[in-house]
């Protein structure tokens, strides 16, 4: 990886656990990170988990698996997740609420730093209405995002048209996760707060997430490369 940068963490979500050992190798040691989400725990569990930790040791986790539910179903899951593995990142969803997410803190491992979802960057202003929010997205976001910091959890995961807000209403030390990630020319897909990675991190990102303009490229590695060194 490239020195000085933040840490850009792959999504490697698929059902194939082979093709997702093999991506995972090819692609941790250039950007240092992987993300395993629900997809692939759904189909692989812990067991795969443990498969693609194995083919990349020295890469950062970050196990994207969204818990929202009651304070100790939640802080349970997080334990369960915690006692079996060593995630650099893990988190939860904000409208969980303050006491699910102090649980969910609790819950942690010492070395692993837990993130709040404020709004999955595949909803829009008229998506957000139709699911009750009153405000718009940036307010929803950036009310989110303090209350994740008043529950002392790490930071959050938005998109890259919060950073700004976020970094002035929550401090330079919130960590700021933000997938929606697309290179220039890349497909925009299901993602609707879409930007690049250069744009996403002149703005104060600390943390990209970046799938299928990898993933699925001709060649992974050269992909991930030509990312890194566009930055």
């Amino acid at each position: 990886m490239l020195p000085n940068h933040p840490k850009m963490f792959c999504a490697i979500d698929t059902n194939n656990l082979d093709k997702a050992c093999e991506l995972s190798a090819v692609i941790a040691p250039i950007t240092g990170g992987i993300k395993l989400g629900l997809e692939f725990f759904n189909n692989f569990g812990l067991q795969g988990i443990e498969r693609v930790v194995g083919t990349c040791p020295e890469a950062q986790l970050f196990i994207d698996l969204k818990f929202h539910d009651i304070p100790n179903t939640v802080a349970g899951a997080v334990r369960g997740i915690c006692s079996n593995f060593d995630p650099t990142y893990l988190n939860v969803h904000a409208s969980g609420g303050r006491e699910m997410m102090i649980a969910a803190k609790e819950a942690c491992g010492k070395d692993t730093k837990l993130l709040a979802v404020t709004l999955l960057t595949s909803l829009d202003e008229a998506a957000i209405q139709e699911v009750g929010y009153q405000d718009n997205v940036s307010a929803q976001v950036e009310k989110l995002a303090l209350l994740a910091k008043q529950a002392g959890l790490d930071g959050v995961v938005c998109s890259a048209h919060e950073i700004e807000s976020l970094r002035k209403a929550c401090g330079d030390d919130f960590a700021l996760m933000v997938p929606g990630i697309r290179p220039a020319g890349a497909a925009q897909g299901d993602q609707k707060r879409v930007m690049t990675p250069k744009s996403a991190l002149d703005k104060g990102a600390t943390h990209l997430v970046i799938g299928r303009p990898i993933t699925n490229a001709q060649d992974p590695a050269i992909a991930a490369r030509d990312i890194l060194e566009g930055l």
